[in-house]
């Protein structure tokens, strides 16, 4: 975690695909709020081991960023199985990126039974 953003990223195909839970993180390197917001989503995560986090360069032109009407930096989707769960833009602390994640766990287990 704490890596730069990256360019291009995943294409939606691939998001929409993966199965189980997944972070995917827009903004830029340059972005004071995505600095800012660092700590805070970082400090989220680490209580997430088992959640991937991908960051992911955003901006015009950028599709991945757009299919997910992403207007902030930085924002932060919360994925199950390709499917949006939770959203946070901007965080201001690490609770408000926990609750997000929480998400996650609130999700029915597929293979359960009931």
């Amino acid at each position: 975690m704490g890596g730069e953003y990256v360019e291009p990223g995943p294409a939606r195909a691939e998001v929409d695909a993966t199965r189980g839970p997944l972070a995917v993180e827009f903004g830029e390197n340059w972005c004071g709020y995505c600095r800012a917001a660092r700590p805070h989503v970082e400090a989220a995560l680490a209580e997430y081991p088992d959640v991937p986090h991908v960051k992911v360069a955003d901006g015009p032109g950028r599709p991945l960023g757009r299919s997910y009407r992403v207007k902030l930096w930085p924002t932060l989707v919360v994925l199950m199985d390709g499917r949006e769960v939770g959203r946070v833009v901007r965080p201001e602390s690490a609770d408000e990126v926990q609750r997000a994640l929480e998400r996650i766990r609130a999700q029915p287990n597929p293979g359960s039974p009931g």
